[in-house]
């Protein structure tokens, strides 16, 4: 990475009453001489003319200006910048090996007149090393970017010379400033490069930042005339009748600048190959958000209609008995919240509600029990993690279909019937339900709410019409017992319990279907510490499910290969590239031209909040909570990537990761209603 990007602007204006230094060198010669004590400068003489090309090498241009001056038997001077003669060593020594001279152009390209004092020092010292690398020499020249004639020298640039002095280099500027950068054609290009009156001069010209046709053809239409009025093409030093401004480098120089120049091409190519997966992955973010959409809107149509992929879904002769586990440690805060939403339920058949103390050392049994309903069961047990609870549960539940709820969640009256609804498909082992975030009303909540809505139900809808369901969320899942069973109830290798087993009733077959009016309300982290928590156990419980169920990409059917692809590709490769592309995004914006990140970043997030408004609009969500997704942008997404980082890191490593549980706030207190947002 080099920052270059040509001579995109002439030099400032003049402005300021200057010193009488500076005064006398605006009237003075175009090369400089600021290290003695008084300020000198030089002329060339007479019918001599010294071409000089900044901002190169180029590959494509450096090799045809070369051509030009070698047809015509010309010297020129080349100011390289020390980045392009790392990546591009062949070329300066093409220059050397033709005779002509080498100046100092800094590394970058950068400003000499707004940059630090060490960042010029650190600029004009790679050049050197890098033309040693290169070239085994050194350069006593050097030409400030974006400078022009001595007339035009400002107050910052005056400075900026007097630093390049202190550093030992004669500054050269130009008589004759063709500004070929802004290609204003052959024929003027020529024109501003020739003297008047047999003068000689000094020319500036560019062999790099851009299209430099223009500047070759009137390069070859200058010499051609000026050969013609006997006029000699020399170098600058050679110009002005002094020795060379090459300067033999030494061992360690050599050595070190072929180290520089090896590591800037091994990074520009790494960039490069960066660069194409880097438009691979916004390609394919794009695209998923678009396929979704479509697929959303396909489920929605279908099951809006009430039919389903595989035909019309089933009625149930007469509501079918159901047991609800709610598997609870430390829920006092909002226990008796869920029951209620649970027992206070529209569902016409029998409802049986297990709470399932998994060893609280708060009193949530005990509140569970003081409700006094007559089809609750406080199950106590030792503290053992909740895949055990919920075992627990299905050994204790007398019916064949199961609702899974966790103690910080409510449930909507029509809830349970509407989950059950689905069940009477015979095919149908699972079905997941519509979580919303209840406690919404700070940054974090409205963050998470829109995660809940675009990411998590949008993809559920797809999910559900690819058959590749990865998880029915622990807050709200209905199960046929007889499947949990047959599979051994809920595996308690992974922290992700609810994903792990939802890839184990896909492997075994059944099918999952995602039902969107099935409404639960769930509380959410309300610190970045806790969301952290939670979502590192989410990550690595996924992980740890993904390589559990790694065979399911060998075996017959979709499920496999399309979820563990999807998984793979969306949830963890992507997020590890995702900070990569931060920061060539943040260096792109300080070092280059920000216009075409800003452009991309805020094609992405239109994209999104058109997503986001039709997965609202789905979800029957106020569009106005899309004013808080270009916030997320920064904050929120960054603690998602490196959530997966730490959580591959930590699976790599081998580390066996413990169970965190969340602080509840009991934003649900003990009131039976729905929250109102």
């Amino acid at each position: 990475m080099t920052g270059v990007t040509g001579e995109t602007h002439a030099a400032p204006p003049a402005t300021g009453r200057p010193s009488a230094e500076l005064a006398k060198a605006r009237r003075g010669g175009p090369v400089l001489n600021l290290t003695a004590g008084a300020p000198s400068s030089a002329r060339p003489a007479a019918r001599t003319i010294a071409l000089t090309f900044d901002d190169g090498p180029d590959p494509i241009w450096t090799p045809r200006v070369l051509d030009v001056l070698k047809k015509h038997g010309a010297k020129a001077t080349f100011f390289t910048v020390g980045s392009k003669v790392a990546q591009y060593p062949e070329l300066a020594r093409r220059i050397v090996a033709e005779g002509h001279e080498l100046g100092n152009h800094t590394y970058t390209h950068a400003d000499l007149a707004s940059v630090p004092g060490w960042r010029l020092r650190l600029e004009l010292s790679l050049t050197q090393k890098a033309l040693a690398g290169a070239t085994g020499l050194h350069t006593t020249l050097a030409r400030p970017p974006y400078s022009s004639t001595p007339s035009a020298i400002t107050a910052p640039q005056w400075d900026g010379m007097r630093s390049l002095a202190a550093e030992g280099y004669l500054v050269a500027l130009t008589d004759l400033d063709t500004r070929d950068w802004a290609r204003p054609g052959t024929d003027r290009i020529a024109a501003s490069a020739l003297p008047s009156r047999g003068r000689g001069a000094i020319v500036m010209m560019h062999d790099s930042g851009g299209d430099r046709r223009q500047t070759v053809e009137g390069l070859d239409r200058v010499l051609t005339e000026l050969s013609g009025k006997g006029y000699r093409a020399v170098t600058v030093t050679g110009a002005l009748g002094m020795p060379s401004a090459h300067r033999q480098a030494d061992g360690t120089d050599r050595f070190g600048g072929a180290v520089l120049n090896a590591a800037q091409r091994a990074a520009g190519a790494f960039t490069g190959v960066l660069s194409w997966v880097l438009f691979a992955a916004g390609a394919l973010t794009l695209a998923r958000l678009i396929f979704f959409a479509v697929l959303a809107w396909v489920h929605a149509r279908r099951t809006r209609g009430g039919k389903r992929r595989k035909g019309r879904a089933p009625m149930w002769s007469a509501p079918p008995p159901v047991t609800v586990i709610v598997p609870a440690y430390n829920e006092a805060a909002g226990i008796q919240a869920t029951v209620r939403s649970l027992v206070e339920t529209h569902y016409e058949g029998e409802v049986e509600v297990l709470v399932v103390d998994d060893g609280s050392t708060d009193d949530t049994a005990d509140l569970a029990a003081a409700l006094g309903y007559a089809n609750v069961r406080v199950i106590r047990r030792p503290n053992g993690g909740k895949p055990a609870a919920l075992n627990t549960g299905i050994t204790q539940a007398r019916h064949e279909l199961i609702i899974m709820v966790d103690g910080d969640t409510v449930f909507e009256p029509a809830t349970i019937g509407r989950l059950i609804r689905q069940l009477a498909d015979p095919s149908v082992g699972a079905v997941s339900g519509n979580t919303k975030v209840g406690n919404r009303r700070g940054m974090i909540g409205r963050w998470q709410h829109m995660e809940y809505v675009i990411g998590f139900n949008l993809d559920r809808r797809a999910f559900e019409l690819l058959d590749c369901m990865a998880t029915v969320p622990g807050a709200i899942g209905a199960f046929r017992r007889s499947a949990l069973v047959a599979l051994g109830g809920v595996s308690t290798d992974t922290l992700a319990e609810d994903t792990d087993l939802t890839m184990a009733l896909c492997r075994f077959g059944w099918r999952v279907v995602y039902e969107e009016r099935a409404l639960a309300w769930t509380e959410a982290p309300t610190s970045l510490g806790q969301l952290w928590k939670q979502r590192y156990r989410w990550c690595y419980g996924t992980l740890q499910a993904m390589w559990k169920h790694r065979r399911a990409v060998l075996e017959r059917g979709p499920f496999g290969r399309r979820c563990l692809g999807y998984l793979a590709m969306f949830q963890v490769v992507l997020p590890l590239l995702a900070p990569v592309v931060d920061l060539m995004a943040v260096y792109q914006t300080v070092l280059g031209d920000p216009l075409p990140v800003v452009a991309v970043w805020a094609g992405f997030v239109v994209a999104q909040a058109l997503t986001g408004w039709y997965a609202l609009r789905l979800d029957g969500e106020r569009v106005s909570a899309l004013w808080v997704l270009p916030l997320q942008q920064f904050v929120y997404r960054q603690l998602m990537y490196l959530v997966v980082i730490q959580s591959v890191a930590t699976a790599v490593l081998g580390v066996r990761l413990r169970w965190h549980t969340i602080r509840r706030e009991g934003t649900f207190g003990s009131a039976p209603s729905v929250p109102q947002v």
